[in-house]
């Protein structure tokens, strides 16, 4: 089979056609189910373009690009590239005949910012290989339907973009906001509803049987491996994409709806005009995701807020059709800020220049289209604060702080007075003395990472 040909029939099946899931009487469509008999039937060699030569090498070149630690097998992903050139054929055997075995996922856990843990998972990286094999294939096939109300995990897609959205809805006058907080999505898909729904599209049952594998793959904590009866591991080159074939269900029922929403992975927005309007949504989405998904809301987080309430991928959303930065997240940069800058770490003010500025630039990149000049001001006073702490707590002696000032240029008297002050260094920090010597030019020619300088770059780039 030609693969463009099938990429334009299944593009004209759903796309021309305009299938939904679910027609008004809340039942699967018609035009939905002809729509997956026909692919499925021009889907039924979906192995061999798995494991064809060029999609293997693709999916290697990926796996190494990552990099990412070791699994169960302690393989190393450097070692990939020659592994596969040595055993391409048995791979391929393996794969078509339905012999491979997928090993034990080794089980990570990450902590939560507001308490708790995140479970990943991170499979062997012949595992992975296989896994991003896959994904590459599937995903010519699902991308084209999935919602353009959708974000996450998808090619050519960002948070920025969803972002842009939420913040359009609002401009529209859509004020309330309706968050539906899925409890642990990740560890509560549940495998036989996942497997129906691959089943409904895909005509190749050895890669249905295949992906099963991989979600029963048991995780290796402590040397002791527990089977999973539900969930998809995070970490997994495959379990984004699942995730969204999971999540497009309820993407279409609330297109059908006609609901203004926003979903980047397992976080979902949904806009309306009043909190009343927005109290029948919650209720009703609730019980489309609990009864027919069967997945779990956590009523506890989610909840109808106002716009400027709000904290999605971790901004705010403003009237005017723009983003700010939410609360949450400046907390939390100033809670990092903080550990970072403690008084007793020992290290140079030049090592503690160089991690911040690792830290603020990626923070910078992802928070840059929020509009916090002046935020970002009031933390970089705060910042250089914190640093000229620092920076006096390492002269330990009076005689240390007037050499240090000396060495900035003030004047003689000024430096013992600074010095026989008595002050703790917090108020210390904010004297005449270091003020004059530790000036915001000494600060950028010792290496900090102006927020505020490069938030106007920034800036001047976006427009």
């Amino acid at each position: 089979m030609n693969p463009i040909g099938e990429s334009r029939n299944s593009n004209r099946l759903f796309k021309e056609e305009t299938p939904v899931w679910y027609g008004l009487n809340g039942k699967v469509s018609r035009k939905w189910l002809s729509a997956c008999k026909e692919e499925r039937n021009q889907t039924q060699g979906l192995m061999e373009k798995i494991v064809s030569p060029l999609n293997l090498q693709e999916a290697c070149r990926r796996v190494v690009s990552n990099g990412g630690s070791s699994g169960s097998d302690k393989m190393e992903t450097e070692e990939l590239k020659n592994w596969l050139g040595e055993n391409l054929s048995k791979l391929q055997e393996e794969l078509l005949t339905g012999s491979y075995v997928p090993q034990p996922v080794k089980g990570v856990r990450i902590p939560k910012p507001k308490g708790g843990y995140r479970q990943l998972g991170i499979p062997t990286v012949k595992d992975r290989l296989v896994q991003q094999a896959i994904s590459q294939v599937l995903s010519v096939i699902y991308e084209r339907t999935f919602s353009e109300n959708s974000f996450g995990f998808r090619p050519s897609r960002n948070a920025h973009q969803a972002l842009k959205m939420a913040a359009s809805y609002v401009k529209e006058g859509q004020e309330s906001l309706v968050n539906i907080d899925l409890a642990k999505f990740f560890d509560e898909v549940n495998h036989h509803r996942l497997l129906w729904l691959l089943g409904t599209r895909l005509g190749d049952k050895r890669v249905i049987r295949l992906i099963h594998q991989f979600l029963r793959t048991g995780i290796m904590e402590g040397g002791v491996t527990s089977v999973r009866i539900k969930g998809t591991p995070q970490g997994s080159p495959l379990s984004p994409l699942l995730s969204n074939i999971v999540l497009d269900e309820l993407d279409q029922e609330l297109t059908r709806r006609g609901y203004s929403f926003v979903r980047y992975a397992d976080d979902l927005q949904i806009f309306c005009n009043n909190q009343r309007r927005g109290e029948q949504i919650k209720e009703s989405v609730t019980h489309f995701l609990e009864g027919r998904m069967k997945l779990k809301v956590n009523r506890e987080k989610s909840g109808v807020r106002q716009y400027w309430q709000s904290n999605f991928l971790g901004h705010s959303i403003l009237k005017e059709g723009k983003v700010g930065l939410s609360k949450q997240s400046e907390e939390r940069l100033r809670t990092k800020l903080k550990s970072i800058t403690k008084r007793n770490r020992g290290n140079s003010l030049q090592a503690i220049l160089k991690e911040l500025k690792l830290i603020l630039r990626g923070w910078l990149e992802y928070f840059k289209h929020a509009s916090m000049k002046s935020k970002l001001d009031k933390l970089d006073g705060w910042l250089r604060r914190k640093l000229k702490c620092y920076r006096l707590k390492q002269c330990k002696r009076t005689i240390g702080i007037v050499r240090l000032l000396r060495s900035l240029g003030v004047e003689e008297k000024l430096c013992w007075k600074t010095a026989l002050s008595g002050k703790g260094w917090w108020r210390l920090s904010n004297s005449p003395g270091i003020s004059t010597g530790m000036t915001n030019k000494w600060f950028k020619e010792q290496g900090y990472y102006d927020l505020s300088e490069n938030y106007k770059r920034l800036q001047c780039k976006l427009l």
